[in-house]
């Protein structure tokens, strides 16, 4: 494993679990009407703190395509999904509440996991191509499986509404890495001019909008102990 990739994840993993414990704190202020609405984007944007929690997280995200186009993606995704433990981190320490014994046992989870599955798994790179067919399944099942979880999340916003959000933000932000992961490779094969005839860039751009808005109504309607878990 390259020094580079693992600094850059982790750096991001950091960055990207800092901003969301920003973004958390200006959301749950947020108005319950703007709820599921792209108004609640326009009423964050006037809150300082929650402009310094997406400054944080597009420089994490930043840093993950920058890993990601260094190291392969089953290497880079599970060191990003260390961003709970940064987060939680500080969140424990604006609340000064103890996390607890399930809130202990699920960081020691999360960290052995990522660590059992980098040493034991040794994540190795795919074909340099993939079937087409396959490629849209994949991408029609999670889009399709985000949509069902934001119908029966927006029914049930107080009570396990925030979980089912976050847990469809989390399968559309998977779907963006992986594709951000092919427009660097386009990027660096044919340069910036094939990548903005392809499709790629502008899905990521979709799926990361749609994504930042199931994400911030969790964040306005339940604790970041509620949310972030399932997103992540």
């Amino acid at each position: 494993m390259s020094v580079l990739v693992l600094a850059l994840a982790l750096g991001a993993a950091c960055c990207l679990g800092f901003g969301f414990v920003l973004q958390q704190n200006a959301a749950q202020r947020a108005p319950l009407s703007d709820f599921l609405s792209f108004r609640l984007l326009i009423d964050l944007v006037k809150v300082p703190r929650w402009l310094g929690g997406i400054a944080l997280m597009v420089v994490g995200m930043g840093l993950g395509a920058a890993a990601l186009g260094q190291g392969e993606l089953s290497l880079v995704e599970p060191l990003l999904a260390t961003n709970l433990l940064f987060a939680l981190a500080l969140s424990r320490k604006q609340t000064r509440q103890p996390l607890g014994r399930q809130g202990w046992a699920g960081l020691f989870l999360l960290a052995g996991g990522v660590t059992a599955f980098i040493v034991a798994g040794r994540p190795e790179g795919g074909a340099a191509t993939a079937d087409p067919v396959r490629q849209w399944l994949i991408i029609g099942v999670m889009i399709g499986l985000a949509l069902l979880l934001t119908t029966h999340g927006k029914r049930s916003r107080l009570s396990s509404g925030p979980v089912l959000l976050a847990l469809a933000a989390g399968l559309l932000y998977g779907v963006q890495d992986a594709l951000t992961r092919v427009s660097g490779q386009k990027a660096a094969d044919g340069g910036f001019a094939e990548l903005l005839t392809g499709w790629e860039p502008y899905a990521v751009l979709a799926l990361g909008v749609t994504g930042l808005v199931l994400v911030q109504s969790a964040f306005e309607t339940a604790s970041l102990r509620k949310s972030l878990p399932a997103l992540t």
